[in-house]
Order: C-alpha cells, then sequence, then structure tokens
C-alpha cells in the first residue's frame, strides 16, 4: 500500500504512518488511514486547501478526504500526566523522528509513498513475534500509554499478542512513580469504552491489573479479585474472574458495550457496598445509560435467572421494580446479558420450553396493553386506577402461566 498523492499532496513528502500500516501487515481491514508530511509548514498545508485541526497544533483534514495528515513533529515532557506535553513541528523534523515519538513498535512503522515499509524500530519483527513493545523508554512519559497497551492487547490477544515483558516492566515503574495517577477520569472511560468493543475485553484489565494500575484508576473492579461468588451452576468461583470469563462470553457473542459492562460490574455492589456501580460511574463520569444498566443487572440479575420459580405477583413485581413497563429496552438489555450470565456460569440455555428471560418477555408483552385509560373511563380515580392496573396485570400473568404450565 503506497502513500497515496493527489492534485493536494503533489510535491509533499507524505507517509502512510500508524494502525493502517500494522493491520495491513495482519491482513486485518483497514478502516482508516493516517498521514504524515515531512518538510512542510502550516502554511504550505492551508495553501493547498488542508483544514486545520483545532489551533496551534500541526493537523490537517484533507480537503476531499477528511483523512489526518500531521507534520512531522517531536515530542517533549513538560509536566505531569499526559497533558503535560510539548511538540516541535518543522521542516527539518524527520519522518524517523515522528516515528520515535509513538508509544508501541508495531505503530511505529509507515510506508513510503513507493509503498517501501519504512520501519526504524522492528515493529514488523515484533508484529511476527506477536509482541507488543514499546518503541523506547519515552513511553513512560504519558500514562495513556498504559491503557492503550491494554486495549491493544485486548483487541489483539485472541491473535496470540501480549506484551513484551520489558513494557510490562516499564508500566509497573510508571504505577510506582504515581504516573498513572494523574490520569484523568474522562480518559479512563474513553479507553474503557474502546476496550469493550474490542474482541477480548477481558485483556484489557489483565493487562491492568498485572502492572499494578487497575487498583490505582478502577480499584473497584480491581477488589472483585479475591471475593468469593456463586455461579448459577452451584459452583465458587472468584467473582474477578468470574466478571471477566462473563466479559468474554458477551464479547464473544456479539453484545453490544453497556451488556458488556453490566456484566463486569454485577457483583460490585456485593463486594464494594451499596453505591460502589453509582461511585465508580460518578467518578469515571461513565455515561448513565451504561450505569443504569450496570446497576439494574447488579438488582435484578438473581431474580431473573429464577424468574420460572416466581409466582405472578413475584413476576409483576420483578417487572416493575426494574422499570419494565417505561424503560421496555433498558428491561430488553437487561434479559440480554441474563442470558450472557447464564453462558457464562455454564449454564445452558434450553431450546425448549420456556427459559427465563424468553418467559418475562412473554409476560412483559401481555400485560403491557393494560393501562389505567380503561379503568379511568370506568370512574376510578388516583390510586384506585393503580391498584386496578396492577390487579389486571397480575392475572394476565397468572393466565400466562396457567397456559403454559398446560402446554408443558
Amino acid at each position: 500500500m503506497a502513500a497515496r498523492s493527489d492534485s493536494y499532496t503533489d510535491g509533499l513528502d507524505v507517509y502512510l504512518v500508524g494502525g493502517a500500516v500494522r493491520d495491513e501487515l495482519l491482513s486485518r481491514e483497514v478502516t482508516e488511514r493516517d498521514w504524515v508530511v515531512t518538510g512542510a509548514t502550516p502554511e504550505d498545508m492551508t495553501a493547498r486547501g488542508f483544514r486545520p485541526v483545532g489551533k496551534d497544533f500541526p493537523v490537517f483534514l484533507h480537503p476531499e478526504t477528511n483523512e489526518e495528515y500531521a507534520l512531522a513533529r517531536t515530542e517533549r515532557k513538560t509536566g505531569r500526566g499526559y497533558h503535560g506535553f510539548g511538540f516541535h513541528a518543522a521542516p527539518d523534523v524527520t519522518l524517523e523522528d515522528d516515528l520515535a515519538r509513538r508509544d508501541l513498535t508495531v505503530n511505529a512503522m509507515a510506508r513510503d509513498p513507493d509503498g517501501t515499509l519504512v520501519d526504524p524500530f522492528n515493529g514488523h519483527e515484533d508484529l511476527q513475534a506477536r509482541r507488543l513493545r514499546h518503541v523506547s523508554a519515552a513511553f513512560q512519559e504519558d500514562p495513556v500509554r498504559i491503557l492503550r497497551l491494554a486495549r491493544f492487547t485486548a483487541r489483539y490477544a485472541s491473535l496470540g499478542f501480549a506484551p513484551a515483558d520489558d513494557t510490562m516492566d516499564l508500566c509497573r515503574r510508571m504505577v510506582g512513580d504515581g504516573e498513572v495517577d494523574h490520569l484523568v477520569p474522562e480518559r479512563v472511560w474513553q479507553e474503557l469504552a474502546k476496550a469493550l468493543g474490542e474482541p477480548r475485553p477481558s485483556a484489557f484489565f489483565s493487562v491492568l491489573r498485572e502492572c499494578g494500575a487497575l487498583a490505582r484508576i478502577i480499584p473497584e473492579v480491581d477488589r472483585l479479585f479475591g471475593n468469593p461468588r456463586t455461579t448459577l451452576s452451584g459452583e465458587q468461583a472468584d467473582a474477578g474472574v468470574y466478571a471477566m470469563g462473563a466479559l468474554d462470553t458477551g464479547a464473544a457473542h456479539g453484545a453490544e458495550p453497556q451488556v458488556l459492562l453490566a456484566l463486569t460490574l454485577q457483583d460490585l455492589d456485593i463486594v464494594c457496598g451499596t453505591g460502589g456501580i453509582t461511585g465508580l460511574a460518578d467518578r469515571l463520569r461513565i455515561p448513565n445509560a451504561y450505569r443504569d444498566l450496570a446497576q439494574a443487572a447488579a438488582d435484578h440479575l438473581p431474580g431473573v435467572h429464577q424468574a420460572c420459580t416466581l409466582t405472578a405477583g413475584e413476576i409483576l413485581g420483578l417487572l416493575e421494580h426494574a422499570d419494565a413497563f417505561r424503560r421496555s429496552d433498558r428491561f430488553h438489555q437487561l434479559l440480554q446479558t441474563a442470558e450472557l450470565d447464564a453462558r457464562a456460569s455454564d449454564v445452558a440455555v434450553p431450546e425448549t420450553g420456556h427459559p427465563p428471560c424468553l418467559l418475562l418477555e412473554r409476560c412483559l408483552h401481555a400485560t403491557r396493553p393494560v393501562t389505567g385509560g380503561e379503568f379511568a373511563r370506568q370512574g376510578l380515580k388516583g390510586s384506585a386506577i393503580a391498584d386496578a392496573v396492577r390487579e389486571a396485570r397480575q392475572q394476565t400473568i397468572e393466565e400466562l402461566l396457567d397456559e403454559l404450565s398446560g402446554a408443558s
């Protein structure tokens, strides 16, 4: 794959860099392309119609493709945390200078205009060895790189990739030096949210735990490990190990990120005490939809799993407490979470009969048409309407249970 040349880039030294080169060498689909330009100035770029991104930062958008073209630059540490950097972009900065500032060798490769691989840090060799290795000691200057290492491990673990030993040693030193304590919550959540979309998201937590970062930045999840939980099959398991298995089970079945987080955090309130999930969500600025489903899973998964043993009144109470009538979409997510949790616990989902989630789906479907309008037209008011609705819904569920019982 050679670097692109068009009327906007003619005369510029343009190199394809980073993830596009890495994924091409791995025979993976390339979905995004980034480019580095050497020997040019911001004025050269704007004169050609490129649009600057932000202010005082040497990245530009192509006039037609909107792909990012960055002037080659170097970086230097100016303070703590990932904000503490200054950069230098000038025509004398070389491609190798630019690649040297990157995090991992597999991300520090480029293609020159004729398609030749530019690989000053042996990234291709590390790809073949399935090794995620830091480019230089400058890795330790940016704590976000620990999160990125964990996320890339989650992406490529299924291909056999793992962090290099010396890279993990460097991460441990960063934790010991307090560098990860300067990560802002929003960036932690941003990387975690991306990791939830990777093929093996548990590897994200595993890398952070192995280097000691998990206890510093997401201590609630770290506390899951070492605490017992009883699986649906009745066996004892480590809550953290179980959470990671449930997380990967969900990922393997294509679950959406909100469900995956719920699977991960379902035991958090038990281990950390009531408010553990909301406390974590508040601290990391986790969106409400993620928080609410995780809390619903913590509160209601046991009841969902036991639905086939519940009475009609108990089923109605579960539907009400889970807010199924007002938030049916979230309730369906809760049922999906329960199904995946059952798979993670090695409880077979029956192909016949009425498994718990299907039973609850049918109960909700049957009772949703029962509303207060009909009873208001009969002259009932206030709490009398609510009582009548509840009684009618319970009767509907009882009739459904009798029907199902007779059919089985």
